[in-house]
């Protein structure tokens, strides 16, 4: 096989939503990288439709937002029957201050929408190319692919992400656990379109409870965008079971997980179980595509070895149950990216990298735990409140508080803190725009650490951004801050003589940023690339602060 030599700053293994998401935030920040995926073309199956609230906030941060907008359909709550009679309603309500909320847009759509970002970058999927083998050193990680012309390639990079999938290459060449256990029953999947009366925006699971109160048929729809389409999931029959054929798992490495089987169901197949347990009778048309599929849960005994990580699939996988494990996957991709920029670029110590595993493992621990938890007994039973259950399906609730990159609280105790999400706001005033805006607004685009300026007058925020002299924010030779700032007045706040502070200022014209912040009297704030807090401080502290978090990111000398 002809072998060819290449370099690169970042390699990634598989092109699906994560894949993508990482190469996304590694090239807005000017990071080299190639993106590779063995199979020659994408799927056409709509796997992961739900995406979270969270999601989508980051999808904003990176302006492509819009797009996914435009093509998903609202996911507006669920309706769960048992045994032919209504449970429950639950419906996905979210407080006003959080800008978007449940959608679900097919996975083949997802992806078409972020390959097409990554490519307006200037990275494009390298299709038909597989990682058949890496090892690394101080230095760098050598890898041998092989191309979709049959040539080899040896490619020597900084670093890999292994964002393959449950049967990673990556995952086993670093020799990484991944414990865990398969449930035992199989699953048919399929995109179909039912004529009922379901209200627009709304899902139903539906249960069979034998008199032993065990669960032997169940039916479970999501609304995907067109009219009355459904992505259906069931038990499969016994004709279509895949331990019929004694078929081992793929690849034969024990996780049996995914689209497997060569036999797809037919719609007669779905249509059988719609007419046991719809909640009204419906017929079913329109089948786009169907599939038998397996679901395990397990989670690698470590996210990262040297200079080779795992996201997504690869480090963990559970139930589907509450849409978790794509939107769990692409928020590993944007931590693990912004942090691998700073490092590539000089801008941080490469000890930031450690903090990959120790904040995003414990979420994929929690994650499976749940999910398999509500996928055995029902998100009715989370013993949490509704409003707690609904945000945290919504990932709002991801926080490193307690992270080696959170620096010390500061204000109420029950305010945004370090480690927490950065909520969004509403009702920003500027000087020239006539409406207001949403700190998204003023977040998008930007690709670093924001550092956000609380205060009532313009005194405290000369003090802090340094237009007398004595503030704390490092500027560059032109005199700019070199951390981006924004400056937040109070919603009684005298404004400021023209051209007294050097950064944005917007009033908070509406008190909603000091109803969410719940700032202690004048307040800095550190925006991490990723949406959280990384630091919470008294204004009058800005220089300390600064330099506390700058030397977590540098890691020790």
């Amino acid at each position: 096989m002809a072998q060819t030599r290449t370099t690169t700053d970042v390699l990634i293994t598989g092109a699906g939503p994560v894949g993508l998401s990482a190469a996304a935030e590694l090239r807005r920040r000017n990071v080299r990288c190639r993106l590779i995926d063995r199979l020659p073309a994408r799927l056409p199956y709509a796997k992961a439709v739900g995406i979270q609230p969270r999601t989508l906030e980051i999808w904003d941060r990176m302006g492509l937002v819009r797009n996914v907008l435009e093509a998903a359909v609202a996911m507006r709550g669920q309706f769960l029957y048992v045994n032919g009679r209504e449970q429950a309603r639950i419906d996905l309500t979210l407080p006003p201050e959080v800008p978007y909320g449940f959608a679900a847009l097919p996975q083949y759509d997802t992806e078409r929408i972020l390959e097409e970002y990554v490519a307006g970058l200037g990275t494009a999927i390298e299709r038909g190319t597989e990682l058949l083998s890496f090892t690394q050193d101080a230095d760098g990680v050598t890898a041998r692919l092989a191309t979709a012309s049959g040539a080899g390639e040896e490619v020597r990079t900084r670093y890999l992400i292994g964002r393959d999938g449950a049967h990673s290459t990556v995952r086993k060449g670093l020799g990484l656990g991944f414990e865990g256990g398969a449930f035992p029953e199989e699953y048919m999947l399929a995109d179909v379109e039912a004529d009922w009366g379901v209200p627009d925006g709304y899902g139903v699971r539906s249960v069979h409870r034998a008199d032993d109160g065990s669960t032997d048929d169940v039916l479970v729809c999501i609304p995907l965008p067109g009219t009355r389409r459904y992505r259906m999931s069931t038990l499969v029959p016994p004709e279509l079971s895949t331990r019929a054929t004694e078929r081992a798992p793929a690849r034969g490495d024990g996780v049996a997980h995914g689209l497997e089987g060569a036999r797809a169901p037919e719609l007669s197949h779905i249509q059988a179980v719609v007419d046991r347990l719809a909640p009204e009778p419906a017929t079913l048309s329109g089948m786009r595509w169907s599939s038998v599929f397996r679901i395990s849960h397990r989670i690698t005994d470590r996210y990262a070895d040297g200079r080779v990580f795992v996201a997504g699939d690869a480090a963990h996988i559970h139930p589907p149950t509450g849409a978790q494990g794509m939107n769990t996957g692409i928020q590993d991709a944007c931590n693990l990216a912004w942090k691998l920029a700073l490092v590539l670029q000089g801008e941080a110590g490469p000890a930031l990298l450690g903090s990959y595993d120790a904040e995003r493992r414990p979420v994929g621990e929690e994650v499976v735990g749940r999910t398999v938890r509500h996928a055995t007994q029902g998100i009715e039973a989370d013993p949490d409140d509704p409003r707690t259950v609904t945000l945290r399906e919504a990932q709002l609730l991801v926080g490193y508080r307690g992270g080696p990159l959170a620096g010390s609280p500061f204000g109420p105790a029950d305010a945004p803190q370090p480690g927490d999400r950065a909520p969004d706001c509403a009702g920003l005033t500027g000087s020239v725009a006539a409406y207001p805006m949403r700190l998204l607004d003023i977040l998008r685009g930007r690709t670093g650490h924001v550092l956000l300026l609380y205060a009532s007058d313009a005194a405290e925020l000369a003090d802090a951004t340094g237009a007398d002299g004595t503030g704390g924010v490092p500027r560059s030779p032109d005199g700019a801050p070199r951390l981006p700032t924004v400056a937040v007045l109070a919603r009684e706040a005298v404004p400021a003589a023209p051209g007294g502070v050097g950064v944005p200022r917007y009033r908070d014209a509406d008190g909603e940023f000091a109803r969410l912040y719940r700032p202690d009297g004048a307040t800095g704030f550190v925006v991490r690339p990723d949406g959280q807090l990384g630091a919470r401080f008294p204004l009058a502290a800005t220089a300390a602060a600064l330099s506390g978090y700058r030397t977590a990111l540098s890691g020790p000398a």
